[in-house]
């Protein structure tokens, strides 16, 4: 990371009239603290967001088990697993890269978010860390880890060309509850982050993408890097099948006050253009079950 003073997040900050010059990435140090390393030594997922070898920008998912994420000390952990087969990160880190990731753990809406340097060796990553902070709760679903035995491995990706969604996939993220988005800034590397709401809080349509940005810490770590540079990952899991949809394309911030009126909780509005969809069907071998929606999650207007 070239300088810790972020200019995307203070230009966002500045916009919404939220936080100070030392409020986002310089706030956090590149530190793996004790109680972070345990949670992390505990995970059985990290969602990561990077970039591919034609310079396009996704999220992607890791699974393992329980202790396939490995902290070595204060600075660098070994992660033991990769992305599925056909992912479009799956060797985006065979030369060091940016790497942002967030593991989150559903059953106890607890997450923690790590922004570094990756390098893949063998079936091992390695990496680095250049930021590390905890996050609230707000606008995570818990969910209960079901028994995995006989799940299937990964099948190929099934839309690697496309450059639209198709029905099914719409109506995929019609009823989405969650999903995990990347960015990325050439001088502060990249993040990887997560989004909830009530299930329909992402507007859909073949080639655009909308939702509601809701109340959060004012880091704008995401918008930040989004302010710099449009390029956007975002990934939708099938919590209940284990099958991933990625998405890659450019995102833009709308503050016009009346569309954000027009949403229960909304400060804004983020519209994404996609560019291209990757599907792996049963990506993770991992089943979750809905136990209880966000308490944090705005109501949606009628439709």
């Amino acid at each position: 990371m070239n300088s810790p003073y972020h200019e995307g997040e203070q230009a966002v900050q500045r916009r919404a009239g939220e936080g100070h010059p030392g409020w986002g990435t310089p706030m956090f140090r590149d530190v793996i603290e004790p109680p972070f390393a345990h949670f992390l030594d505990s995970q059985r997922m990290l969602f990561v967001g990077g970039i591919d070898a034609g310079g396009s920008l996704w999220t992607s998912l890791v699974t393992g088990d329980a202790g396939f994420v490995i902290p070595v000390d204060r600075h660098h952990l070994v992660i033991a697993g990769l992305p599925a087969p056909g992912d479009p990160l799956e060797h985006a880190f065979d030369a060091p890269g940016h790497i942002g990731m967030v593991a989150v753990e559903p059953h106890t809406a607890r997450r923690i978010r790590l922004n570094g340097i990756a390098q893949r060796q063998g079936d091992v990553l390695y990496f680095r860390a250049g930021q590390v902070l905890g996050n609230c709760p707000k606008y995570i679903q818990r969910r209960d880890l079901l028994d995995t035995s006989g799940t299937r491995s990964p099948e190929p990706a099934l839309a690697g060309i496309r450059d639209d969604l198709d029905p099914e996939q719409q109506r995929w993220i019609s009823r989405a509850d969650t999903f995990f988005i990347a960015s990325h800034s050439p001088d502060h590397g990249a993040d990887a982050s997560h989004r909830g709401g009530a299930p329909g809080f992402v507007t859909v349509g073949p080639r655009r993408l909308s939702w509601p940005d809701y109340v959060g810490n004012s880091f704008y770590m995401t918008l930040g890097n989004m302010h710099l540079n449009p390029a956007c990952g975002l990934l939708f899991l099938d919590w209940e099948e284990g099958h991933t949809l990625q998405l890659t394309g450019r995102a833009s911030v709308d503050w016009d006050p009346q569309r954000a009126a027009t949403v229960p909780g909304a400060l804004k509005f983020i519209d994404f253009d996609i560019e291209r969809v990757i599907e792996i069907r049963h990506a993770s071998p991992l089943r979750w079950a809905l136990a209880a929606a966000s308490p944090f999650n705005p109501p949606l207007p009628p439709r």
